[in-house]
């Protein structure tokens, strides 16, 4: 119905005499399209869910003009009898104007990370740069400053009459923080690996049939004045019919699942990066309160932080100031909130979304400017400071000490510090940051080397203590001359088909290939394993946890190169997380998996060229860890707010039908912030707290 609604729409870029001769070409074109039009004004055709297409009263007239006879005095008449030249100049006009906005909208997607859909047309990019600027866009196309809403204006729960809808829109969860348009006006978060991507929400595929419809107002006021009843504040994109009401689509849901009396799953909530500065000052803290308190309020369990080394032992080796996370544990504390803590020994400020910049301690980086093979480094000798490269865990480079010695004293000094809280309960577990964005895995698709989703991304183990470790794994193997990384892989932005090692019947599954990505994700587990060792011992029998980053790009594909780059040696043939399930059940730690929320079909949408599958790499992960006898937490890779996709994060967190009855031990939303607090979107997730404790709630039929 694209192509439909767009002609209803009403909209021209042109001029209003181009507007006629832009008519005529479309006439000329689209006559089996017209006749479908008028076949459903009329009421001649229904699609098979039964729904009438209604158009605005102004252009049902225009088509019922374009029945009739036309006689040599109508404006249409005048219209057919243009020239020949003249509508072939029209057409040529048409054609270039769209190979102009075809141009930028590649630029956008490719320079901008601006999801535009592949025919997008020139509101949307309007719309996708405006919200980027700051500004807000109601699906009607009204635009205004989102610092200053002014009386009258039209906001998001702008008035509207809901007709049925169609089972191809999407819902959307209009909010002046977030920025880009979809096809239907339905803003919703895609998928960025490391964090958000700007610009653009797109709508899913919905996977659900056409039984399910819904039927939304909007509180407001008419054009009359007149007050309309209360509702859901989810609107999709409308079509002003010229008599006060709205043609919205919403996207359609399948009935949702009853989860009264179902296992209590407790959740956290994310603290802002920036909760603390770089003195270790609780930044407004009165602010923070009364966010914890609104959390508490609707049952809440908990909050996460980031305890960062680059502010804690920042200028000093072990010299440690824990200043602000005492105040900020006390205020948790008398707040009866419990708290997951995480130890955060890479950098912020890198990967897109970091609204903050934390650096690795300074004194590291002098280290490094003297030494850049103490971090992680690619084939070309680019150095990434986001964390320290494994070669060095054991290595004395950090002026006497090993890295594994630095982690250990900065977990042991933290429990010591912030002993009563363990003792009370408060601290109910310690997440060890493992490497980049503190996840296990290796850094091998960083923004600030110029990688853009959805490329493969980059081997990250050039630096001279990995090569050296390489070397001793090869000639142990009786092959030196292995002693080398893949010279085929391609680079950042590659995709696996345009390489030799990740490609179809590639050397990754050759002898070669074989050693080479074992002995890299060998080191990835022996990280792991070591790092927890220690924790174990500094914090003495309290809970722990492991994060793992869902790359589920390429997962389609024979090789995974995606997964392979990151330290994952998970190709079809092949359970690359098992080795690390069993790494964790030997220390009695968690799994904490991101990606719960994503759809595979939205994925296939927005970049089918991506072979991704999150559902797929979900279930694989999920059963893993549970085969394992490992308890798997989770948390929600981009920022959500919508119903749609609370449900998909609660079907992950308690399978239908599961003959083992397993389930999520905890779930940890991310994040707090002004968007989240707002009524609508905090309703919602007030309703996704009490699914998930296995409460009862109201369910959409």
């Amino acid at each position: 119905m694209a192509p439909e609604m767009e002609r209803l729409g009403g909209t021209s870029e042109e001029e209003e005499d181009d507007e006629g001769m832009e008519m005529d070409v479309k006439e000329e074109e689209d006559e089996d399209e017209d006749g479908r039009i008028r076949a459903m004004v009329a009421g001649d055709d229904m699609d098979a869910g039964g729904r009438y297409f209604l158009p605005p009263p102004e252009l049902a007239q225009e088509i019922g003009d374009r029945a009739s006879t036309p006689t040599p005095s109508s404006t249409s008449g005048a219209r057919r009898s243009r020239p020949a030249e003249e509508k072939e100049r029209t057409k040529l006009r048409e054609r270039h104007r769209r190979a102009i906005t075809g141009r930028i909208l590649a630029g956008l997607r490719r320079h901008g990370n601006y999801n535009l859909r592949v025919r997008a047309d020139i509101n949307e990019v309007i719309a996708a740069l405006a919200r980027e600027a700051g500004w807000v866009v109601l699906p009607d196309g009204t635009t205004f400053p989102s610092s200053q809403p002014q009386a009258g204006r039209p906001t998001s729960a702008t008035v509207a009459t809901a007709t049925t809808v169609t089972p191809t829109a999407a819902p959307a969860s209009p909010s002046p923080s977030f920025r880009g348009i979809s096809p239907a006006g339905a803003l919703r978060t895609l998928d960025h690996p490391s964090g958000r991507l700007k610009g653009v929400f797109t709508p899913p595929i919905s996977t659900y049939d056409g039984r399910c419809r819904t039927t939304i107002s909007m509180s407001g006021v008419n054009r009359a004045g007149e007050k309309i009843a209360d509702s859901s504040p989810l609107i999709g994109s409308s079509t002003d019919s010229g008599n006060d009401k709205q043609l919205i689509n919403i996207i359609p849901r399948m009935p949702e699942r009853d989860l009264a009396g179902t296992p209590y799953v407790p959740v956290y909530v994310m603290l802002p990066l920036g909760v603390m500065d770089k003195y270790s000052e609780l930044v407004d803290p009165d602010s923070l309160i009364e966010q914890l308190k609104k959390l508490k309020s609707i049952g809440v369990d908990g909050v996460m932080v980031d305890c960062w080394w680059g502010i804690v032992e920042a200028h000093v080796p072990q010299q440690y100031n824990w200043k602000g996370y005492i105040r900020l544990f006390q205020i948790v504390r008398d707040l009866k909130l419990k708290l997951q803590v995480v130890m955060s020994f890479h950098d912020c400020g890198g990967n897109v979304g970091d609204d903050v910049c934390i650096p690795l301690p300074i004194w590291v980086a002098e280290i490094g400017r003297n030494n850049p093979n103490i971090y992680f480094t690619d084939s070309e000798g680019r150095y990434n400071p986001e964390c320290l490269s494994w070669g060095v865990d054991k290595e004395r480079v950090l002026l006497g000490r090993t890295a594994l010695e630095v982690y250990f004293d900065f977990m042991r000094s933290f429990r010591v510090e912030f002993n009563e809280f363990f003792e009370d309960g408060t601290i109910c577990e310690v997440e060890i940051g493992l490497g980049p964005c503190g996840e296990l895995r290796y850094p091998s698709y960083p923004v600030s080397h110029g990688w853009r989703y959805p490329g493969i991304g980059e081997f990250q183990c050039y630096d001279f203590f990995l090569q050296k470790n390489l070397k001793k794994a090869a000639d142990a193997r009786g092959h030196s001359t292995w002693a080398r990384g893949p010279h085929n892989a391609g680079s950042y932005n590659s995709q696996p088909h345009e390489t030799g090692f990740f490609c179809d019947g590639g050397e990754y599954n050759s002898q070669y290939g074989r050693f080479f990505l074992g002995w890299y994700s060998q080191v990835l587990v022996e990280h792991g394993d070591n790092v927890l060792f220690l924790a174990k011992l500094a914090f003495d029998g309290s809970p722990i946890a492991v994060k793992i980053s869902g790359i589920h790009w390429w997962y389609k594909t024979a090789s995974h190169g995606a997964e392979l780059t990151a330290g994952f040696y998970n190709p079809c043939n092949r359970d690359g997380y098992a080795p690390i399930a069993s790494m964790l059940k030997k220390h009695g730690a968690a799994l904490n998996f991101t990606c719960n929320e994503l759809r595979t079909s939205d994925h296939y949408e927005d970049f089918p060229e991506a072979m991704a599958d999150p559902e797929g790499l979900v279930w694989q992960v999920l059963n893993a860890a549970w085969d394992a006898g490992v308890s798997v937490t989770s948390e929600n890779a981009l920022p959500c707010y919508d119903r749609d996709t609370y449900n998909k994060i609660l079907d992950n967190a308690k399978p239908l039908n599961d003959p083992d009855g397993r389930h999520l031990s905890s779930f940890t939303y991310l994040r707090l912030g002004p968007v989240l607090m707002q009524s609508h979107n905090f309703l919602e997730f007030e309703r996704f707290v009490k699914q998930m404790h296995g409460e009862s709630v109201p369910m959409c039929r």
